[in-house]
């Protein structure tokens, strides 16, 4: 019995470790005094004064020109920056925990076919890896499947729930389809050949596009007898209730991608990666089709590309007339999510204005997302989902927070990682 009651007292601690305890709903009002608010639209207030009433922002304003009583708990942020939540967009944050343990990781599922299977189910709002996140000023992320021809439904979440109910912020918000390679890399690892047409290329189009001429005759049939779970998940994107999200890289693939959704009658296409897109930036303008461009810290994609082309990729996608918001999918992918903020710090770098780079991970991934009506930049009326950092929250010295609020609860920056800075740091100054 003793043995038993440690077992259990340890587990008990250790669960205590695992993840901050979610903040509690607003009550009282808070008001962020003499910060430099970063709107996320691109435009800047040197000296603000923001109140926060009810998960909402009530007022914000210029405190050089605009008198107001402050409310409840005044936050004075003089010195100090003011950001909307920073949004990471196609991540598998809350789906695996640990890449080694099978049990942990539940990014995809069997089957090429899959439009029916939904992340959100899966989510971990209990996740450390999730809960680093926060620090950095990311608080809203987009939970995506992985795996097959057609992955499944992405959903949106907030960074601090007790469960994936507590964390949707919109849920469904559309499907991802990873189209066909349209050349691949001949030989394997270490002995790799040359690039090469893919032979199965015009094969694996045309399942798809069978797939698709299904989705639009079961879409056709008002109440169909017999009800099909995967038809029934693509009729919301033939509606144009949800995004269809096409992983695709290589110019060929993109202008067929784009050919694809014409003539499937695809409303709300958004391109993921879309490597080789610099080509016909202006074609994906005007198509309207905003693109999720691929990780910035990266080697180009080809070998007669420019050196630099992952850096300047926004820019020249951005300079089209394309909407462009960020995303970190590739190796390792999930706890490097927390550098997003440092990936539009470097494209400040190669030619593109701050406000800009900032727009690409607040206001432009809510568009895309489907959830700017409350989220993505400091307007009136929108969620207080916001934090204030010590400096520029784009550079990785001086990203610094010391509050953040998700609907205006103030939550935790404390995580595991942070614990055992604290510890061994603690343990190396006694040595001293």
């Amino acid at each position: 019995m003793k043995n038993i009651l440690y077992i259990v007292l340890a587990m008990l601690g250790t669960t205590a470790l695992a993840q901050q305890m979610p903040a509690a709903p607003q009550t009282g009002a808070y008001t962020i005094m003499n910060g430099t608010a970063h709107i996320g639209n691109g435009e800047v207030i040197e000296n603000s004064v923001i109140v926060i009433e009810n998960g909402k922002v009530t007022a914000i304003a210029d405190a050089t020109t605009v008198r107001m009583a402050p409310k409840g708990e005044v936050i004075d942020a003089t010195g100090m920056h003011v950001y909307p939540g920073f949004i990471a967009a196609n991540t598998t944050l809350g789906l695996v925990e640990v890449d080694a343990v099978n049990a942990s990781d539940d990014q995809r599922e069997l089957g090429v076919f899959n439009p029916h299977i939904r992340s959100i189910i899966a989510y971990n709002a209990e996740s450390r890896v999730v809960e680093t996140m926060r620090p950095n000023g990311i608080l809203i992320a987009q939970t995506v499947p992985r795996g097959g021809r057609i992955s499944g439904q992405s959903s949106v979440v907030q960074l601090d729930a007790w469960n994936w109910e507590d964390a949707a912020v919109r849920m469904d918000d559309g499907i991802h389809v990873n189209w066909p390679a349209s050349f691949r890399r001949s030989g394997s690892w270490p002995n790799y050949g040359p690039i090469e047409p893919s032979k199965d290329y015009d094969e694996d189009i045309e399942a798809l596009r069978d797939f698709m001429r299904q989705a639009v005759a079961y879409k056709s049939t008002d109440n169909p007898a017999d009800k099909d779970l995967k038809m029934e998940a693509m009729r919301r994107v033939l509606d144009g209730n949800a995004n269809l999200y096409m992983h695709v890289s290589g110019e060929k693939a993109i202008v067929d991608v784009l050919a694809f959704a014409k003539a499937n009658n695809v409303k709300n296409l958004v391109l993921v990666g879309a490597r080789g897109a610099q080509e016909i930036a202006g074609d994906i303008a005007a198509a309207g089709v905003p693109v999720l461009a691929g990780r910035v810290h990266n080697l180009p994609a080809r070998e007669d590309a420019d050196f630099d082309m992952p850096y300047k990729f926004p820019k020249i996608l951005a300079d089209a007339g394309v909407t462009v918001a960020l995303e970190n999918s590739g190796s390792m992918e999930r706890h490097q999510v927390r550098n997003v903020p440092f990936y539009a710090g470097t494209l400040t770098g190669h030619g593109v204005d701050a406000e800009q780079a900032l727009m690409m991970i607040t206001l432009n991934p809510a568009k895309i997302l489907g959830i700017d009506a409350d989220y993505g930049s400091l307007e009136e009326g929108k969620s207080a989902t916001l934090f204030i950092s010590q400096g520029n929250a784009l550079d990785m010295r001086t990203n610094k927070l010391t509050r953040a609020f998700i609907d205006g609860r103030d939550i935790s920056l404390d995580t595991r990682q942070k614990d055992l800075y604290e510890r061994y740091m603690s343990k190396y100054e006694r040595q001293k």
